[in-house]
């Protein structure tokens, strides 16, 4: 099958957001005029090691996005698959102002080097500054790009000196409403190597 976007698919389900998978999914905590905003973005990923930055991408012009242009910052909290209903939870459609925090009965934290809360507990955090907020194409569509500030690592998933994601099972969003769970991995060494 090939098909051209603008043309549509045919299909009764976008196949689009099933072909990238696994997704990470970017819990992403914010304080802005309104108040805290906990929600999750299947489109976040790092993209750089020095300095260590990451991105997410919003569809609309969300609580979040809002947020954080007032604030400049932001942290991505990891989810973990024991998260799973919170983190639905924090996906709901909510009125303007609700502190999903508290709409899903999460606990939350202060971060270090930002003015924003965090995800209590969470495996890992990653405290940020806003570097860029940038328009897409199409209607309502914008990524964000952070510099990472700070970084919270949860103590039981690190196991002799490594960050180990079996310790909590990351989970991840594939397409449609379907989601997956980290629990083996294997390692390989590149080409040329030791």
């Amino acid at each position: 099958m090939f098909y051209r976007p603008e043309e549509g698919h045919g299909l009764p389900h976008n196949p689009f957001n099933a072909i990238v998978t696994p997704r990470p999914i970017g819990w992403i905590s914010t304080r802005g005029p309104e108040g805290d905003n906990l929600a999750p973005y299947s489109f976040f990923n790092a993209v750089a090691y020095v300095p260590p930055q990451v991105m997410f991408a919003s569809t609309g012009a969300k609580d979040s996005l809002a947020a954080l242009q007032a604030s400049g910052v932001f942290c991505v909290n990891i989810v973990e698959a024991a998260a799973l209903e919170a983190m639905n939870a924090t996906s709901a459609a909510l009125p303007r102002g609700t502190d999903e925090f508290l709409h899903a009965g999460i606990a939350k934290a202060d971060c270090a080097s930002i003015d924003c809360p965090r995800v209590e507990g969470a495996p890992a955090a990653l405290e940020c500054r806003v570097t860029e907020v940038i328009a897409l194409k199409g209607r309502d569509n914008f990524l964000i790009v952070g510099e990472v500030t700070g970084v919270h690592l949860r103590d039981d998933c690190l196991v002799d000196g490594r960050f180990e994601v079996t310790r909590f099972s990351p989970l991840s969003r594939l397409g449609y409403r379907d989601y997956a769970v980290v629990r083996e991995t294997f390692e390989l060494t590149r080409p040329g190597e030791t």
